[in-house]
């Protein structure tokens, strides 16, 4: 299934923070079995790449990509490692560019219209909205997404169980990143099945949400 195609039958995507081949191994294991077979693994801890590479060698029914990527070196690293997609914080050519020619998904965050006539002239179809409750929460992207038709949307950044549907009612958005069933801490701990239980209860959720009708 393409990434993009698999985000939109997921509604939700996982942003981790894994540290290393074990946690990576398990936290997988953890979200395969709370019925969501994908991870944006992030670069903000000491060997996340090592984490990126055992999801991918020894998970290959997970979709797995690599997020909080900003210069070109990281796209190879990430891609070498066995990244399927690319997302970065904001809209870089460079490392657009790179992605492109690495043959993998790239999704670039956006926070301003002028971001997006950017990452629209390097042939972008969907974008990351970061961050997203910064900027100004669903009422900010409803009226962002307005003069950009055809465009998708991922909001990231401040999504909570209690505002999930207010973003996912939006048509043009192709699913939410979520954190809250991935917390650091129950990582830390070893609280796989704790990580297990609130991926089914954001899978549940995700899936009660009925788009509004496209006015966009």
């Amino acid at each position: 299934m393409h990434v993009l195609d698999a985000f939109e039958d997921a509604h939700v995507v996982p942003v981790v923070t894994v540290s290393g081949a074990d946690e990576g191994d398990n936290l997988a294991s953890a979200l395969k079995a709370g019925g969501l077979p994908i991870a944006e693994v992030t670069l903000r801890m000491p060997y996340a790449l090592d984490a990126l590479r055992s999801v991918a060698t020894k998970h290959p029914d997970v979709l797995v990509g690599c997020g909080t990527v900003i210069s070109v070196r990281q796209v190879d690293e990430a891609v070498d490692a066995g990244a399927q997609f690319i997302v970065s914080p904001g809209t870089w050519e460079p490392v657009v560019r790179r992605a492109q020619q690495r043959g993998v998904e790239v999704i670039p965050g956006i926070a301003s219209a002028s971001d997006i006539m950017r990452a629209r002239d390097l042939g972008i179809s969907c974008v990351k909205v970061f961050p997203a409750s910064s900027i100004g929460g669903p009422d900010a992207l409803r009226e962002l997404m307005a003069p950009f038709p055809g465009l998708r949307f991922i909001p990231t950044g401040g999504i909570t169980e209690e505002n999930l549907a207010e973003y996912l009612e939006l048509p043009p958005v192709l699913a939410a990143g979520i954190s809250w069933n991935v917390d650091r801490g129950h990582i830390e701990a070893g609280h796989w099945d704790e990580i297990t239980r609130q991926t089914q209860e954001a899978v549940a959720l995700a899936a009660m949400v009925t788009p509004a009708p496209d006015d966009f």
